[in-house]
């Protein structure tokens, strides 16, 4: 797979995913698409790092809200790997919206409401990279070749 670009994503359970006991399911769905898993941990952030981490959602009305909705209970942060993981990982999760999310994606299958829609990832490439970068240090990371490899890559 020597002309494959390799992409990181960051994904985290929400706080509600979290307490519906979904951070399995969503992990597996990763794992059955041959996705590899190279950081992970569970975590309660602070209001203001998820300030940080939504930064650029600053001047929208529901801004404070969120902040304070994703630092009132754990979240699962995980770091995957693969092949045009920003854009697959997006199709998985479904729309921001679940009443607009397919079946068969996390949120068509797993939710109802836009303000519980259970799960985060990365929208683009130099975002994965600012989200990766802010919530993982670099010794945090585990570095190894999966066994599917290639059954997954050409």
């Amino acid at each position: 797979h020597a002309n494959c670009t390799m992409e990181r994503t960051f994904v985290a359970v929400k706080p509600d995913g979290v307490q519906r006991g979904l951070c399995g399911d969503i992990i597996h769905r990763f794992e059955k698409r041959g996705f590899k898993l190279v950081a992970a941990k569970f975590i309660k952030a602070s209001e203001d790092f998820m300030k940080t981490h939504y930064l650029d959602l600053k001047d929208m009305p529901f801004y404070g809200g969120l902040c304070k909705y994703m630092s009132s209970g754990p979240v699962f942060a995980m770091v995957w790997e693969g092949e045009n993981i920003v854009k697959l990982g997006r199709m998985m999760l479904g729309e921001t919206n679940p009443a607009d999310s397919k079946p068969g994606s996390i949120r068509g299958d797993l939710c109802i409401n836009i303000g519980r829609n259970i799960i985060h990832g990365s929208d683009t490439l130099e975002n994965a990279k600012r989200e990766v970068e802010l919530w993982f240090k670099p010794e945090e990371f585990v570095t190894y070749t999966s066994c599917f490899q290639p059954f997954l890559y050409e």
